[in-house]
């Protein structure tokens, strides 16, 4: 079963977001970076695209 994020749906504080362009940055895939924040995958991808970023995407 997938891991459950206690944080839905719940606004992007300034500090996360930093460290999401941080990570971002330095090529981190999306599923370390969603552990890192614990947030969900999809909340990432969503949150990457409004701020322009790249997101890797490791298999």
């Amino acid at each position: 079963m997938a891991e459950r994020f206690e944080r839905h749906r719940q606004p992007w504080t300034s500090d996360e977001i930093q460290k999401l362009h941080r990570l971002a940055a330095k090529g981190m895939p999306l599923k370390s970076m969603a552990k890192a924040l614990t947030r969900s995958e999809e909340s990432i991808q969503a949150r990457a695209k409004e701020d322009g970023l790249k997101i890797s995407k490791l298999r």
